[in-house]
């Protein structure tokens, strides 16, 4: 378990990394149309109640990611990554647990903590990537967690709501279950990617923290540019969770069916570009030049968001906004190339850490202006206000990454661990 991996098994571990990430995300999926209902059973039905609670959740949830992921970041890179997936893994299957069964919503306050200090399997992930591909193959495979993310979105809320119909404690039950095989099957047959000689030689609780992986992004030429870069994208991207379904409601007055629709297949066609685009336009433009088209997409696509009047003009920036997906792949082939092996996995804590970060501010700074949007709507005309604030963060993380966003000159080795 601890030997590289080469050829048929190195295919076979990159399959597992694929179903877990999709688990990931899929019980993130999941979530959106339960957790909320489950919360105001508990509640008595009272809207305004639940909605202080799911701030509660979210924040602490976030809170929770910024404080541990630095430190399961280290740990993958002090003990390998294995030991880390799986504990994370579990604590997901734990976390369902919870919901299952919690008699109040306290107990379901107690699992999101849970899973907030062990949600690493996806940063881990992606350290794992990074160890069991070459430089140059790395935005391929960092696709490919990009069509996992795709696959847990686009199918997670619609599984999460058809269960939900025969037992409002079924979605978590058969969450649950599916973590906990998927640990079994990556206790018996997930091997080790890291070797220990490729390892750092002692655990440093100065590294292990925000601060410390703000000192890892700092030590590397534009390192810290690119985290800036992510963290902008992943704060723009919080618009859609957090106000994208009140906005097609209110604005287009489209069916809850129909927004579910909408939501679907903006995440079939997330998945066919991750599957079918990344790899050529990688080797054709670059990762610099994948990562700027992505962002100028993402920004065209959240101002025609924002600014069409009617749905069938909306339904054009579906294709337009897709090509984010060029986004993940370009920013994590050009940030992994300036890290040794033992450092893959600090990187990966620190991008979890801030995106915890955004995972905090993000639903404030869309709820609040589009509530102010809509109240003020009869003179304004503005709902669409959210998409459009996304829309400058995008910009505002193009015009940066034109400038730090230039391949590495060399990948750094691990002739020393630190």
């Amino acid at each position: 378990m601890t030997k590289t991996i080469s050829g048929t098994r190195r295919q076979a571990a990159l399959g597992f990394i694929f179903v877990t990430a999709s688990m990931d995300v899929l019980s993130l999926g999941v979530m959106i149309p339960v957790l909320p209902e489950l919360m105001k059973r508990f509640n008595g039905g009272d809207t305004a109640a639940t909605a202080l609670w799911a701030v509660l959740f979210a924040t602490t949830w976030g809170v929770m990611q910024f404080f541990c992921s630095p430190i399961l970041g280290l740990m993958s890179d002090r003990f390998g990554r294995r030991p880390v997936i799986l504990t994370s893994i579990f604590g997901l299957g734990i976390d369902f647990l919870f919901m299952a069964f919690a008699p109040t919503l306290w107990w379901l306050f107690v699992g999101r903590v849970f899973n907030g200090m062990t949600a690493a399997s996806f940063s881990t992930a992606g350290a794992y990537v990074a160890d069991v591909t070459a430089p140059q193959d790395r935005a391929k495979g960092f696709g490919l967690m990009g069509a996992a993310f795709g696959v847990g979105f686009t199918f997670g809320p619609a599984l999460g709501g058809w269960l939900w119909h025969f037992d409002h404690r079924l979605p978590f039950l058969v969450c649950a279950g599916l973590a906990l095989c998927n640990w079994l099957y990556g206790f018996f047959v997930l091997p080790e990617s890291l070797p220990p000689e490729k390892r750092i030689e002692r655990f440093d609780w100065k590294k292990a923290n925000p601060i410390g992986s703000l000192n890892l992004l700092k030590s590397k030429p534009n390192l810290l540019g690119l985290a800036v870069v992510g963290f902008l994208f992943q704060l723009s991207h919080n618009v859609l969770p957090s106000v994208f379904v009140l906005y097609m409601g209110f604005r287009y007055h489209w069916s809850t069916q129909l927004i579910g629709l909408t939501l679907m297949g903006s995440g079939v066609a997330g998945i066919l570009l991750q599957s079918f685009v990344v790899g050529p336009v990688v080797e054709r433009v670059g990762e610099r030049g994948a990562l700027l088209i992505g962002l100028f997409s993402g920004c065209v696509g959240f101002m025609i968001y924002g600014l069409a009047p009617t749905g069938w003009l909306y339904l054009c920036g579906l294709p337009i906004f897709a090509f984010t997906g060029l986004i993940q792949p370009g920013l994590q082939g050009l940030m992994t190339r300036r890290v040794a092996p033992y450092e893959q996995g600090q990187l990966q804590g620190a991008n979890s850490a801030m995106m915890g970060i955004s995972s905090i501010i993000g639903p404030s700074l869309y709820l609040l202006p589009f509530a102010w949007a809509v109240r003020h709507d009869a003179t304004l005309h503005m709902p669409g206000l959210p998409a459009l604030i996304a829309a400058t963060l995008l910009l505002g993380a193009s015009l940066l990454a034109l400038r730090v966003a230039h391949p590495a000159a060399a990948e750094p080795q691990a002739a020393e661990a630190a």
